[in-house]
């Protein structure tokens, strides 16, 4: 197999609550050690959209509905080669939001992947990022929820 890139997804999730979204941040510590929202592979015959919201399931627990693609797509390089990702040295990603219900329904997350989640206010969350196409993700489901919301 050459060395190609991994097909993925980015996936950020909001609730509404008094009218604001708040987002679902998760502390990762597999590959890297930092705050970041769910991402993941698209698996062999799947669709983006079906794999966010596979995502989406996986490393929250949560159900999300209005699954929204947006108009960004990039890709970045890995900083090492993963033993679990071998033949690939970097990933291409499409952005997608969704939605959860409000509440305090609990955060399942996948221990191999995240220490811990929080939900977070955008000014909150863009203080914890440090990945310019996380950031940059974050601000265009920001705007795009702004101007739905008005």
């Amino acid at each position: 197999m050459k060395n190609k890139f991994r097909k993925a997804v980015f996936l950020v999730i909001y609730k509404i609550e008094k009218g604001k979204p708040k987002y679902i941040i998760l502390k990762r510590k597999l590959h890297w050690i930092g705050w970041e929202f769910v991402k993941g592979g698209i698996e062999r015959f799947e669709t983006k959209r079906k794999a966010a919201k596979r995502e989406g399931k996986e490393e929250t627990g949560l159900d999300v509905f209005n699954i929204q693609k947006h108009n960004y797509k990039g890709s970045y390089i890995y900083p090492e080669i993963f033993r679990d990702r071998i033949g690939y040295f970097g990933q291409t990603f499409s952005l997608y939001s969704a939605e959860t219900k409000p509440g305090k329904k609990k955060i399942i997350l996948d221990p191999k992947e995240h220490s811990t989640s929080k939900w977070m206010t955008y000014s909150e969350a863009m203080k914890k990022m440090i990945h310019k196409e996380k950031k940059k993700s974050l601000k265009i489901v920001n705007e795009w929820l702004k101007s739905k919301l008005k």
